[in-house]
């Protein structure tokens, strides 16, 4: 039990990863879509690539969405609209007219004419509910068919303009008064009809909503079928019209066969294996070329959370409308990566999670295409992300490329520009604008995995921070030490292409920790003492040593960042206290030298390597008595090949070329620090 104990605590990173590798290509592959893969590719407007192609199985040909739509708008346009006539309605307006008849027409008109004026005024309405009287106005054209019901049964048909409105009812009561010879008695008789004509017809808006829906629900979703073995289409011919409809037809029947068969366990395996081989691959480059990360399982953890949160998103947006897939910004991904890593690594894990959302979008090829060459372009544009004008005209840059790109694939799949669908632009264009979330996503990365980006790195190297604050009033000769190496070491980074934020802010914490005993290092030594000459050689090592350990104990407790501390830990990296070295070698020639070195570990970045040149070149400057160009030449290339002959940058991915230009950086910077002027021959 005690050996497995141990075992497992030796291995406890090893297992971990395993653990993050299997749930996350479990967690994958639960997110694609659950519909297997048609074994053939092709696109619209395109020749077919691969051989005669027969129906294996009879299918149904599916209409497209545009079919269904055209056929279900004629439907509606040519429904019936069902309208309730009630025939109760008249009654009442004549027995309202009687009395209303008798109240205007007093005895002063002979009883022959009255009779024919009051036999005139049924007439009219008569004719008025012949047509019908409207409760209200309705969106119908006067030529709507209009289905008149009388207790849910129907009783006739006609048309919407054949109804009298509410608008138009006095109108055409003074008509039939003027038709009906009333036009002396015009104003009584208008008066007496337009107060008593109700509504008799009203909009049955459930009987019309009903049968419509029953109408669209007849609609059927395909066009005929295919029998097994019929010929779909040549090798060579190219996939447009009718083909192309059929061969979405198999696609779809095809892949909804996979999935509701005994098969679902074996595609599901497929899949996982498709998955784990992605994200293995992206293991071993991590292993290969990445080695500090690989080691890092905080660093692993966060990536493979970025690559399924972008699997999430877009398997989110697919299922909730796939109209919306280009506003999921997946160029995010690359720029985070680039931002807390390198280009290298971020373009390489973008690769992969758009090879793994080939599976959950449609158009897969157009899609990948599409990403892939956004993310080169991501990461060849954003650098220094700490300037936000830089980030802006990356996110510009990105999203004309999409328009560019998804414009060409639009042309070559439908040959004109007339259906093109402008509203696409705009997805794009949102897109960047959520790419710009990529700042407060930083910030919330690096509280969350305790990662460092350019973006902190400019705010460490503000000098007016406590540490540095601090720093400047207990060891103001340290501090004065480390703005010079930050300048060499940016000056230095820049030259060989490195993150030069990262060497300047590594380089102003690098000493920190000499601010526990100021006083012993020359640099802070004002009043013409030396402590040292009350220690042994050993002990007066012992305290220079320890400035790294005091340093990094410091660090930690002003929570900078892990990439700052490295600068810290390796800045001496296993070198001698050469001084007291010698100094006690002349008392005891048997002296431990370990007891003199520092404890590493040596550079094991090309950042931390330009800070150990730096720091040592401009240390020992300070000795330098009447400087001229050829002694800070020699100067500079014996301390830093000292450096190479002892291996202290054997762990740092750094080349010899890189190296001479560093000591060409350091030699000019120097001798501007020392004001030398060219050295004429005599």
């Amino acid at each position: 039990m005690k050996d497995f104990i141990n075992s497992f605590y030796k291995n406890h990173a090893l297992i971990y990863k395993v653990i993050l590798f299997i749930l996350t290509t479990f967690l994958i592959v639960y997110f694609f879509p659950k519909s297997g893969k048609f074994k053939y590719n092709f696109e619209k407007g395109k020749p077919w690539q691969s051989e005669n192609l027969y129906a294996p199985f009879d299918f149904a040909i599916k209409k497209t969405e545009e079919e269904i739509n055209i056929e279900k708008k004629q439907i509606a346009e040519n429904a019936s609209t069902y309208f309730d006539i009630d025939t109760e309605t008249i009654n009442r307006v004549k027995a309202a007219y009687d009395q209303s008849f008798n109240t205007a027409f007093q005895d002063t008109l002979k009883t022959s004419v009255k009779t024919s004026i009051f036999n005139k005024g049924i007439k009219i309405i008569d004719a008025v509910y012949e047509k019908g009287v409207l409760d209200k106005s309705y969106n119908y054209s006067d030529d709507e068919r209009i289905v008149l019901l009388n207790n849910q049964e129907q009783t006739g048909t006609t048309t919407y303009g054949s109804f009298v409105t509410q608008e138009k009812l006095r109108n055409y009561l003074e008509v039939e008064i003027d038709t009906y010879d009333l036009t002396e008695w015009k104003s009584e008789i208008l008066g007496v009809l337009f107060d008593i004509i109700e509504a008799n017809v009203t909009l049955n808006e459930s009987i019309t909503s009903n049968t419509l829906e029953e109408e669209l629900n007849k609609v059927s979703p395909y066009r005929g079928s295919i029998e097994r073995e019929t010929l779909i289409i040549s090798k060579g011919e190219v996939v447009e019209g009718d083909k192309y409809k059929i061969l979405r037809s198999l696609e779809s029947e095809y892949q909804s066969q996979i999935w509701s068969e005994a098969n679902y366990n074996w595609v599901l395996f497929a899949y996982t294996l498709l998955v784990a081989l992605a994200l293995l691959m992206l293991l071993l480059f991590l292993r290969k070329y990445r080695l500090e990360v690989f080691n890092n399982n905080t660093k692993v953890t966060f990536i493979f959370f970025n690559i399924l949160l972008m699997v999430f998103l877009t398997t989110l947006v697919m299922n909730y409308n796939s109209t919306y897939l280009y506003i999921v910004p997946i160029c995010i991904l690359p720029l985070i990566l680039k931002a807390f890593f390198d280009a290298r690594l971020g373009l390489f894990t973008h690769v992969i999670t758009v090879l793994l959302l080939g599976f959950i979008v449609s158009n897969s090829y157009e899609y990948m295409f599409l990403q892939i060459i956004a993310g080169i372009v991501t990461i060849l544009t954003v650098s220094e992300l700490y300037k936000r004008a830089n980030l802006f005209i990356s996110v510009g840059q990105i999203t004309l490329i999409y328009i560019v790109a998804y414009f060409a694939f639009f042309v070559i799949h439908e040959g004109s520009i007339e259906t093109l669908k402008w509203e696409t632009f705009i997805l794009f264009i949102l897109c960047g604008l959520a790419t710009l979330f990529v700042l407060p996503l930083i910030y919330v990365y690096e509280k969350l995995f305790g990662l460092v980006s350019d973006v902190s790195l400019l705010e460490l190297s503000d000098t007016n921070s406590k540490l540095l604050k601090e720093l400047s009033n207990k060891a103001p000769g340290t501090f004065h030490h480390s703005l010079n190496v930050a300048n060499l070491a940016e000056a230095a980074s820049n030259e060989i292409g490195a993150n030069a934020m990262l060497a300047r802010v590594g380089a102003l914490y690098h000493d920190i920790g000499k601010m526990k005993n100021p006083t012993y290092f020359t640099e802070n030594q004002s009043t013409g003492t030396n402590p040292h000459d009350e220690l042994s050689a050993k002990e007066s090592a012992s305290i220079i040593i320890n400035h790294v350990i005091n340093g990094i104990e410091m660090a930690k407790k002003n929570n900078l960042p892990d990439r700052i501390i490295d600068f810290i830990r390796t800045h001496h990296g296993t070198t001698v206290v050469y001084y007291f070295y010698k100094k006690e070698m002349e008392l005891d020639e048997m002296t431990n030298k370990a007891d003199f070195s520092y404890p590493g570990p040596k550079p094991f970045s090309k950042e931390t390597a330009i800070l150990m040149m730096c720091d040592s070149v401009e240390a020992a400057s300070k000795s330098l008595k009447e400087p001229t160009s050829s002694k800070i030449d020699s100067f500079v290339e014996t301390i830093i090949n000292k450096q190479i002959e002892e291996e202290q940058f054997l762990n740092a991915d750094i080349t010899f070329k890189e190296i001479r230009s560093i000591k060409k950086v350091l030699k000019h910077k120097l001798a501007n620090i020392y004001h030398l002027r060219i050295e004429y021959p005599e």
